[in-house]
């Protein structure tokens, strides 16, 4: 890897990385969220700076080119994101569901309570 490349790729990382600082002071992005891409942010960063360590891995997985075995990590990390997405819309829609319920009933409720209402108003 190039002295160009690495500048280049700890760059990225660090703008990653102060980005994501950023949407979480901005409240853009919870806490909770920040974690993963904090980390991801650092992970190119010591990966641009430390090569041997990615071509290590490269060589202990099997992988051809250091960079084809960062794409597939990459590809792997975005995978597990949209699983997680998946995973956390899928509770909020049943959250949603069961407040649109209970709201439902409540009002059925109310309207109970106070008796018939007259459309008809003299």
């Amino acid at each position: 890897m190039t002295v160009r490349m690495k500048i280049i790729a700890a760059t990225i990382g660090v703008v990653i990385f102060i980005s994501i600082l950023e949407l979480v002071r901005r409240r853009k992005l919870r806490e909770e969220y920040s974690w993963l891409w904090l980390i991801t942010g650092m992970s190119i960063v010591v990966l641009a700076l430390w090569y041997d360590l990615l071509a290590g891995i490269s060589r202990y997985i099997g992988g051809v080119w250091p960079s084809s075995v960062l794409f597939f990590f990459g590809l792997i990390f975005l995978l597990l994101i949209s699983l997680y997405q998946s995973v956390k819309i899928s509770r909020l829609t049943d959250q949603v569901q069961e407040l649109s319920q209970e709201l439902a009933i409540r009002q059925v409720k109310v309207q109970d309570e106070r008796g018939p209402v007259n459309v008809y108003r003299e």
